[in-house]
Order: C-alpha cells, then structure tokens, then sequence
C-alpha cells in the first residue's frame, strides 16, 4: 500500500496542494470549515505527517507537555483528571501534536523545581492541568513559554484559562435542593484550595442569599487541607438535610460517611455533587450533578495552545464552558 501524500488528497478534493498543507498545519489562508474539511478527509486516506521533517524544518517539536499534580491522580477510583488528560491527548492529535504527561509530586511544587520536558526545551507548549499554587506556575509562566490553564485560573496571572463554569452550576444544584423543600443544606470543600472549589462555595451561597436562607457557617465543612491533602469529613453537631459537595468523588465519600453514622441517603439527608464522572453512577444512590464537558475544554484548551505556539500574541482570557444539571436519585423531595 502506497504512502498518501498531499498530492493524493489534493486531488481527491479538487483543490491545490498548497491549500492543503496550509490546512494540515494550522496556518491563515484556509477557512475552518474546509481545514475540518481536509483534516477528516486525511485522515480518512491514512495521512501520516512526517513529523520529524516538519519539525526540524519549523523548528517546532511538535510536543505539549500536560503537567498535573500528583494529588490529582489519586489511588481511589477518582480518574477524573485522567480522563480529562485522554481528551486532551485526542484533541492534540487531531491538531498534529502529542502529549506528554508530567506528574510533579508535593515536594517538587514546594520548591519550585519546574517539569524536565520545560527544562530540557522539550516541548513547544505547556498546559497545566488542575490547579497548583501561584508560586509554582508563575515561574513555569516566568520561562516564556506558551501556557494555558485547564480547570482552573489564577487571579494574579494573566494566563488563558479554560474552565467549567463552577459559579453558575452550584447556584443550579443548590436551587435544585431548595425547589425540593430544603432550606438547612450545608457545602463540603475547603474553599481556600482550588479557584474551582471557591466558584461552587459562592455559587451556593448566591442561591441561599437569593432564597433567603442565611449560612450557618458550621455546615461548610472542609475536605482536604490547603495544599490539596485529602482530611476526614467532620460533621457538625446538627446536620442539615442535604449536602452541596464540590465533586462526584466527595459526595461518594460523604454518603458512605453517612451511612456509617446511621444517616439514610436521601430519606435522611440528601447529597448532590458535580463533574458527573464515574462516581456518580457507582454511587448507591446514584448522584444529582452537574455535568462537566470535558470534551469541549480539551478541544477548547488545545486551540488555545495551539493558537498561542503560532502566534505569540494569540490570547483567550478565561472562558466559561457551560455544564448542565443531571438529576439522579440523591435527592428527597421533603416539605
């Protein structure tokens, strides 16, 4: 079987091989539609780049490093971040690009030993999955480098950044619990470790002020430390009748909590969560969520860091994607 060239989807489109080239490598000149359009068909035809010439004639490696923190690739089950790693990966791909994953552990956030693909220039772009402190990625954005932020942003950085809109769907679900004759509903999340976290506290706490219900500040309840280390749930001396949890994965923990202590879900107490990944259908009950699009904000994170590699200028600011309410079981309707 013959390689494909450009020629070869050239002619299989009517167009000129220029054309084509230009779509392949992401340059002005060829309309979106038609640079979708070209990509579908190449790949269609088995179109492989030659990336290594492409690389050294550009002098582009073609590479995005991905860097996480460790405490975001937990040993119990929770493979949200994974799973948002994958899409970004495809996403990559189907823009020319490859990934490459880096995992940096507390001690090399702590003092601020950077990722090795950035310090040994392997990597034309970086984007920083998951929040880390300020310290850590304003010396990553010190360097230079093309950068982007992926579910979460950074007040004091002025970083493009791609997030879930966190704000607007804990304002839904905690609407949700209240239309369902709630009024005593407590938040679990330490709002002080992810920008993400605090978007969900002040999105629910938007919906009690406009419902006229106060916070009881004894039912916002933490469940990790500063830095992102899980801590044992601690329950007040009274409990409310339902949770707002700022994750799948915490709701999952909080309901097991709850049934160790005697509490029935949701004839007790009802709980709600968000991401709408894995843990909300192994739950028993299965959870009321927000939907987290994570095939849009890798899509959306890759154009932006492709964007910013070609063009230096090239900036987003921080976008919004919308999630949407997903209503399960966890939920009692009381009076």
């Amino acid at each position: 079987m013959k390689n494909v060239t450009m020629k070869d989807i050239a002619d299989k489109l009517n167009i000129s091989t220029v054309t084509v080239s230009k779509a392949l490598s992401d340059k002005d000149g060829v309309s979106e539609e038609l640079k979708n359009r070209i990509k579908k068909v190449s790949e269609e035809m088995g179109y492989r780049y030659n990336v290594l010439a492409k690389s050294m004639k550009e002098g582009k490696s073609y590479n995005v490093g991905i860097v996480i923190a460790d405490r975001f690739i937990r040993d119990d089950g929770d493979a949200f971040y994974l799973k948002m790693y994958q899409s970004v990966v495809k996403s990559l791909s189907k823009a020319g690009y490859y990934g490459i994953m880096e995992i940096i552990n507390h001690e090399q956030e702590k003092n601020i030993i950077l990722p090795s693909v950035i310090q040994n220039n392997k990597v034309d772009g970086v984007i920083i999955l998951g929040q880390m402190s300020y310290e850590y990625v304003s010396s990553i954005n010190n360097r230079g480098i093309p950068l982007v932020f992926l579910d979460f942003y950074d007040e004091l950085l002025e970083v493009d950044s791609l997030v879930s809109d966190s704000f607007y769907g804990s304002y839904i679900l905690t609407n949700h619990l209240i239309a369902q004759g709630h009024r005593n509903i407590g938040f679990v999340g330490n709002i002080l470790s992810t920008s993400s976290i605090l978007d969900r506290y002040l999105g629910y706490y938007k919906s009690l002020l406009s419902n006229g219900i106060p916070l009881r500040e004894e039912w916002v309840i933490a469940d990790r430390s500063e830095d992102g280390t899980y801590i044992e749930i601690e329950f007040p001396k009274e409990m409310p009748t339902a949770f707002v949890c700022n994750n799948d994965g915490v709701a999952y923990l909080l309901i097991n909590k709850l049934k160790k202590n005697g509490y029935r879900v949701p004839e007790d107490i009802s709980v709600v969560g968000f991401d709408n990944y894995i843990f909300a259908t192994i739950s028993n009950p299965k959870l009321t969520t927000v939907e987290v699009d994570i095939t849009v904000m890798s899509d959306e994170a890759v154009k932006a860091i492709v964007g910013k590699i070609n063009n230096a200028n090239y900036r987003i600011g921080r976008v919004v994607i919308n999630g949407k309410l997903i209503i399960r079981d966890s939920v009692k309707k009381i009076n």
